[in-house]
Parts: C-alpha cells; sequence; structure tokens
C-alpha cells in the first residue's frame, strides 16, 4: 500500500603478508603487450549473470529501527535506477513476524525516519532551505500495515539535523547538527552568510585536522543538541529552545567523519557520548572520552579515567544504573582490541568485562532486566552476535576483574554471516541485519532469550541459541536466477599461525576442469580488516565470479576477526609476513585446485591492498607470476604518506614512530615501494579518487608516472569527485567496467598471449 497522494505532496513524496630490494633491474617481457584502449570490451551479463549493473540497481537496505512493541521496525532503503540515473529512497515499515509483508513509504527527498512512540513514525525532510518534522500514524492490524496522512510537527533552523534519538517518556529530542565556534543553532545561517561572503576562498589552519577523509575542515563542527518534542492535545509539537549540551565544552560529537547515533545514548534525563579529548591533536591522537550530561546541558561528568585510546558505543541499561562502552588501551591505534567496559552510574565504579577475551566487540546492547549484554563481535571472518552476563560491581574500579563461570566468556549466538544493527526487543528478542557473501542486509529475528540466559548461567553443556528468523526478503527477487556463490573456505600454515581464506568460483565452473579458469587474488586493505561473509557493493568477490574468474581471497597477516595477534602482526613489518602468507596461500590454491590457469593470473587490491600491489610489482622473486595488476587508492611512497595522510597516528603506530624519526623512517623506506621501481615489470592499472585524503592522488598519479617512464603497459584512472571508495552509481559502473576491461586485456579468454 502507499500513502495517499495528497500526502505524498506534503512530504514531497511522489512515487519513485621481510626482504630487502634486490637492486637488480629487470627486462619487461618481451611478450607483453601494450594495452589498447580500443579494444572490444563488454561486461558479462544475462541470464544467470550477476553483473556490477545488476549488483548497483539492488535495493541497499540499512539496519532496522524496532519500536518500543517489538512488533514494527523501520528499514531505509535506497536503489539506483540506470533508467533515469536517479537514486530512490524509501522506508519500509516491517511487522517482525515471519511472513508479513512491509509497506513501503516512498521518499524521493530522502530524510531520517524515527519512532515517537509504536505507532507514529517521525519523518524529517529538507524543505525550503530547512528541514521540517512530519509525524506520520501507523495502523498494524492482521499482519498489515497502512498510514495516515504526514502531520507537520515543526521545524528546525538549519539543513544539518541527524543521529535522532527521542525519549517518549521525557518528550525530548536528542539530535546532531552543525555550529560555529558560538555553538548557536539559530546563529548558523548568519554564520553561513558571513563566512561564505567573507570575499575570499583561503582556509587558513593553526592545527590539525585542515583536511578529514575527503572534505576540507571548516568553521563549523558537529554538537549534540535537546529540544522538546512532546504531545498537546493530542498532536505532537515540536518546541523552539533548541540546546546545545556541549556549549563552551571544546567537544564535538558524533566523532567525524563517520560517527552517528553510535557515538551517543540516551535514557530519560542524560546523554551518554563519546567525544575526542578536546586537549590532545586529533591527528595524531585517537583518545576518545566518555562524558555523561543532562538533557538542559549541565552536570557534564567525565567517567574515563587514565590512559586509554578511542571509545565507542556507549549504551544506558534501561534502568538507568549503568552503562557500557567499548575501550582501546592504545592511544593512537586505532585498531587495538575493543573491550568492554561498564561503568556503574550509582556506585560510580568502572570495570572491564572482557579484558582476556580476544575479540573486538562492535556495538552492544543491555537486556531488558539489564543482566546481559548483547552484542556483536567479529569471529573468524563473519560479524555474530554474543550473550555475556552482567556480572556484580567490584567493590573498586579495575581494568582486570577476576571472574568465573558465565561472566568469563561471552558466548556466540550465531555462526554465520555478518550481524549488523543489534537491538533488543520486549518479550526476550532481538532484531538486527544480516548481510552475507551473497546477499545484502535482510532482517532476521533471534528469540526465546529467557532460556539462552538460563543456560548460559547454568553453564549447560550445549547452550541453547535461540530461534532465528529471517523478516525480510528484500533482494530476494532481485537474485533468484543469479549465480552467488557461497564462498568456500580453505585454511594453510602461514608465517605464524593458520591462515584463512576464501575461494569464489565462475558460474560454469566444474571440478574436471583442467587449467581453464584465469584466476585473481584480490588483496583487503585496512591493513586491519578481513574478507569476510558479508555484502559489499564496492568490491564484491560475487561481480569478479561472474565475470569468469576464479577469485581467491586471503585474510593474511594484519586482518582481524582471527585474533589480536594476527592483527598486530603487521605492526612494522608491513612488506613481511603479510607476503609470507599471500604466498604460501597462492602456492596452496595452485597445488590444489588444477582448474586454474596460473599463465592467466591477476592481482587486485585498494589501500593497503594497493599498497600489496605495489610492493608485489617491485618484488618478482616472490614468484607470484601475475601477468596483471590494479592498485586501487594504494600507498606508492611509504614514507611520504606519514606526512600527507589526514589521520598521522596511524602512520606513527604502524611503522612505530613518526616519518622523520630514525627507526620508522628506516622502515618505511624498508618497505616502500618507491624504492622498487627498477624491478617493476607487470601490466599496471591504476585508479584513484581526487578527494582521497587518506592516500592522496599523489600515489596513484606517482605510481603512473613510474610505469610509464618504465614504458609498462599501464592506464590510470582518476575519479575527481570520488574518495577513497567510489560510491556514486555511475562511477562505480565505469570502475568495474575498466578494472574488467584490464584484466580482460591480459589474462581473459581473449588476451593475447
Amino acid at each position: 500500500m502507499w500513502l495517499p497522494k495528497a500526502a505524498l505532496g506534503l512530504l514531497g513524496l511522489f512515487a519513485q603478508q621481510p626482504l630487502v630490494p634486490s637492486s637488480t633491474s629487470l627486462q619487461h617481457p618481451k611478450e607483453t603487450m601494450a594495452p589498447n584502449p580500443n579494444t572490444a570490451f563488454a561486461l558479462r551479463s544475462g541470464v544467470g549473470i550477476f553483473s556490477p549493473q545488476d549488483m548497483l540497481s539492488l535495493p541497499r537496505p540499512g539496519d532496522p529501527l524496532a519500536n518500543a512493541a517489538g512488533d514494527l521496525a523501520l528499514v531505509s532503503i535506497s536503489q539506483f535506477s540506470f533508467d533515469d540515473r536517479e537514486t530512490h529512497k524509501s522506508l519500509a515499515v516491517v511487522p517482525l513476524e515471519v511472513g508479513s509483508q512491509e509497506y513501503r513509504i516512498p521518499l524521493p527527498k530522502g530524510g531520517d525516519a524515527f519512532w515517537l512512540d509504536s505507532r507514529t513514525i517521525a519523518l524529517v525532510v529538507e524543505e525550503n532551505k530547512k528541514q521540517e518534522l512530519y509525524a506520520l500514524q501507523v495502523t498494524y492490524e492482521k499482519g498489515f500495515v497502512s498510514t495516515g496522512e504526514p502531520i507537520l510537527v515543526g521545524s528546525f533552523p538549519v539543513t544539518t539535523t541527524a543521529d535522532f534519538r527521542y525519549s517518549a517518556r521525557a518528550g525530548v529530542l536528542v539530535f546532531s547538527a552543525y555550529v560555529h565556534a558560538d555553538d548557536d543553532l539559530a546563529a548558523v545561517k548568519e554564520n553561513d552568510e558571513a563566512y561564505e561572503n567573507r570575499g575570499d576562498t583561503a582556509l587558513v589552519y593553526d592545527q590539525t585536522f585542515e583536511r578529514h577523509w575527503d572534505k576540507w575542515v571548516g568553521p563549523k563542527h558537529k554538537s549534540l543538541f535537546t529540544v522538546k518534542l512532546s504531545k498537546d492535545h493530542g498532536k505532537y509539537v515540536l518546541g523552539d529552545n533548541f540546546v546545545n549540551v556541549l556549549k563552551g565544552t571544546s567537544l564535538s560529537s558524533p566523532v567525524e567523519p563517520f560517527g552517528g547515533t553510535d557515538d551517543f545514548d540516551i535514557s530519560d534525563s542524560q546523554i551518554i557520548l563519546t567525544a575526542k579529548d578536546p586537549k590532545l591533536p586529533k591527528a595524531w591522537h585517537t583518545k576518545q572520552n566518555i562524558y555523561l550530561v543532562d538533557f538542559d546541558g549541565s552536570n557534564l561528568v567525565e567517567l574515563t579515567s587514565g590512559i586509554h585510546g578511542a571509545t565507542h558505543a556507549p549504551a544506558f541499561n534501561r534502568q538507568g544504573t549503568k552503562v557500557a562502552w567499548l575501550q582501546l588501551d592504545e592511544d593512537g591505534h586505532e585498531s587495538d582490541r575493543h573491550k568492554i567496559v561498564i561503568h556503574d552510574l550509582v556506585k560510580h565504579v568502572s570495570f572491564t568485562a572482557t579484558q582476556d577475551w580476544d575479540r573486538s566487540p562492535s556495538a552492544l546492547a543491555f537486556s531488558e532486566s539489564g543482566d546481559f549484554l548483547y552484542f556483536t563481535a567479529e569471529d573468524i571472518a563473519r560479524v555474530k552476535v554474543f550473550a555475556l552476563p552482567v556480572p556484580s560491581t567490584p567493590s573498586e574500579s579495575t581494568t582486570n576483574p577476576k571472574f568465573t563461570g558465565p561472566y568469563q566468556t561471552p558466548v556466540a549466538l550465531t555462526s554465520t554471516h555478518a550481524v549488523s544493527g543489534l537491538q533488543v526487543l520486549p518479550n526476550g528478542r532481538l532484531c538486527f541485519a544480516v548481510s552475507s557473501l551473497t546477499s545484502p542486509n535482510e532482517v532476521y529475528t533471534l528469540s526465546d532469550l529467557h532460556r539462552v540466559q538460563a543456560d548460559i548461567m547454568n553453564q549447560a553443556t550445549d547452550i541453547y541459541r535461540g530461534e532465528l528468523a529471517q523478516i525480510t526478503k528484500i533482494s530476494t527477487d532481485f537474485l533468484e536466477d543469479k549465480f552467488m556463490h557461497p564462498g568456500e573456505e580453505f585454511w594453510f600454515e602461514g608465517a605464524d599461525q593458520q591462515i584463512h581464506g576464501w575461494i569464489l568460483t565462475p558460474p560454469a565452473y566444474k571440478p574436471t576442469d583442467v587449467k581453464k579458469w584465469p584466476i585473481l587474488l584480490l588483496i583487503h586493505g585496512g591493513p586491519e580488516s578481513s574478507w569476510q561473509d558479508s555484502w559489499s557493493a564496492r568490491w564484491n568477490p560475487n561481480v569478479f565470479a561472474n565475470q569468469g574468474y576464479f577469485v581467491v581471497a586471503i585474510n593474511p597477516t594484519g586482518s582481524t576477526s582471527f585474533g589480536q595477534n594476527l592483527t598486530e602482526g603487521i605492526k612494522e613489518d608491513w612488506g613481511g609476513k603479510p607476503f609470507v602468507d599471500l604466498r604460501k596461500g597462492w602456492q596452496y590454491i595452485l597445488d590444489n585446485y588444477p582448474q586454474v590457469d596460473p599463465e592467466r593470473a591477476g592481482a587486485a587490491g585498494a589501500s593497503w591492498g594497493g599498497y600489496a600491489i605495489n610492493w608485489i610489482q617491485g618484488n618478482p622473486e616472490f614468484g607470484f607470476n601475475f601477468k596483471a595488476l590494479f592498485c586501487h587508492d594504494g600507498v606508492f611512497d611509504t614514507t611520504y604518506n606519514g606526512y600527507s595522510t589526514d589521520e598521522l597516528f596511524f602512520f606513527n603506530h604502524e611503522w612505530g614512530g613518526r616519518p622523520w624519526e630514525p627507526k620508522s623512517f628506516e622502515l618505511s623506506r624498508k618497505y616502500s615501494p618507491a624504492y622498487t621501481v627498477n624491478k617493476w615489470s607487470t601490466p599496471q592499472l591504476v585508479v584513484h579518487g581526487s578527494k582521497d585524503y587518506r592516500l592522496p592522488e599523489g600515489e596513484g598519479i606517482g605510481v603512473f608516472h613510474a610505469l610509464q617512464q618504465l614504458d609498462i603497459p599501464s592506464r590510470l584512472i582518476i575519479f575527481p569527485d570520488e574518495n577513497h571508495w567510489v560510491r556514486k552509481p555511475g562511477n562505480s559502473l565505469k570502475w568495474h567496467y575498466e578494472v574488467f576491461r584490464w584484466f580482460n586485456e591480459f589474462i581473459g579468454e581473449n588476451h593475447e598471449a
């Protein structure tokens, strides 16, 4: 069902892995042919083929946001159409029961949605250079959802409001917005005009950041605001007194560039939030503190103390007596192990709950009773749901409490795929999104948590994990006739431990094939990241497999989800152990899969993976025998990157010091692709985004210039309007076209040997 057309009009909702490089120069292969830009090429598509265009045209659902009753959830969906080259946005109202049918509301102007009560949706839409808040009544009867007409509740004086959290009991809305140094939301418009009309375009900086991720830093920062939002005579009314709870504190939250509602939580009277330590230079420190503040901005108090790194995902229990957050020990280390810290607001005691657990949670929530914590964490190339009972508060604050019994180790409740958006529902249930190598997000529930909790507390031999149910099938119809490989796992002995990898084969692949298939090694970025059983709309292994390649994705030293030792193993050893792992993994594939043609082999990587491509290029002794390479936004001059990147702490940690200091200077030069150029010989494609301030485009251009002067077949593609990622659908399609065109020229079916 759809909203009445008149109501749609009010919202604008009209339908629609150490080696010292040798100085010996290598001759270029005589058989290498220069790339021919006029070679006819087309991406594979059609029946059964999951093409790049198919992927880009799929619905992209966000995480579910359930109402207080736990019977309905909101899911924001965007979907690009190549017909009109527009991204169409909508809001799905999803009944949280198996077999139900979602109700879709088109949102041509986009906007944010959240619950005011269990039957009222708030929609924030930009209209006439301001944002307006509408209330939309929902009826849910006999499994069917319908809505009434949207009613204007009020407006915000700016167009940057976001990250909404609402306390129905207090009648207070908390949100983020950008403000100038005066912290005054009402003065933003006037301050914006004065800045825009200053008579020049100069940007002047006395401290970092001067630019961050993909934007030059301007005069505004993010802050958190509260405003009254309650019912008056049966209708919701938005107040006009917007309180900046961080005014005059020098604090900014959510933390840019990616922070959102995961950076704060609310009770019925307070906000708990994470913010960068204002006394430390942001570019070379990751330290974030946890603060508690009243809705009116009073009684601001810091809950963290001592030396620590970043903090994330603060959360209240429903009783308002405890809060929890994720905390890293080391300042300057963004991939340190995340530990759960619980703070008792009554006893004023903090303690670490997962000091001895070798995994890193990513988000958490208290159970209804507050006796359990549910959270997500990466584990063996998946993101799983875990449960941990909340222990009694110790007598004094401690980072190393001694727990016994069920309080020692979290219990995994899911075993496959990747979970996000975890939310606790009434009556012993959880709601979350699940994605995999074969599907974007779908909504799931996990029920019967009371039995789960009883088994955990009783330390049952075979713990019940709950009843998992898939609620939505948003992408099912789009994917039902497409070849989607679920991923085949393999393990091998690496530099220091067993290493994991994935294989995805092409649609026509048969076990009886012999030297038939070209093979691609995909190398992930990070480097502290991993190839997981999860969906990606950028580097999707199934898209590569469907273009006719035997795909290998290895999780070498530096990867996450296999324990902190593996993650930490890459520090000060970028060109060492990870490449032992990659070489051993590659040999494992060649030894065990006669179906692949080792003479038609290529490799592709982005970010650290792009560095890996450049490092492989300069180390032919590795013996990969790649005939074509592709580097996306990768590191060329490792030492220089320590100066040019936006987040300086990253280089300082990875290389053990600042780029001019003896240890880090020596290490970064030792493992820098820029000092191996005399050994380069393999044809290489280079792609870079001009708005990439993490690895500025000079890195890619430098690689291309070296390749060109060496007369090595090479091609450069620049996306002036993209950052570290290529996200615009049209650009992404071009990216895929050029990547597969490149590999086709050198290792494809019609390549010239």
